[in-house]
């Protein structure tokens, strides 16, 4: 018979055990610190990574034409910490318009 965990884990052999739960752990504990599954984590690095490769493309050309994207990295930078900081990793730019037309009107 097996020797288990309280939760009903095998432990028969504790060292796999151990390299399996390390393993696990490498890839979801970030994740779960920011409040995310891993593949939520996965989406929001990655649209990140994305953009910041766009900005860096922008300041490459910069540096090569200068009057080109003269705020686009900057611009692109404080976007993204603000989105970091502010919680908002996961949702989605709203267009300000918007979001003043969808408020309620008051009844006449």
């Amino acid at each position: 018979m097996p020797k288990c965990d309280p939760l009903g884990n095998n432990v028969s052999y504790p060292r796999a055990y151990c390299l399996h739960m390390g393993f696990k752990a490498y890839f979801t504990e970030h994740p779960a610190s920011a409040g995310e599954s891993y593949g939520e984590h996965f989406r929001v690095a990655s649209r990140f990574s994305k953009e910041l490769l766009i900005a860096g493309i922008a300041c490459a050309v910069h540096a090569i034409v200068p009057n080109l994207f003269t705020t686009t990295g900057s611009s692109k930078i404080r976007q993204l910490h603000s989105e970091m900081t502010q919680g908002m990793r996961g949702q989605v730019q709203q267009d300000p318009d918007i979001d003043v037309s969808a408020e309620q009107q008051p009844a006449s």
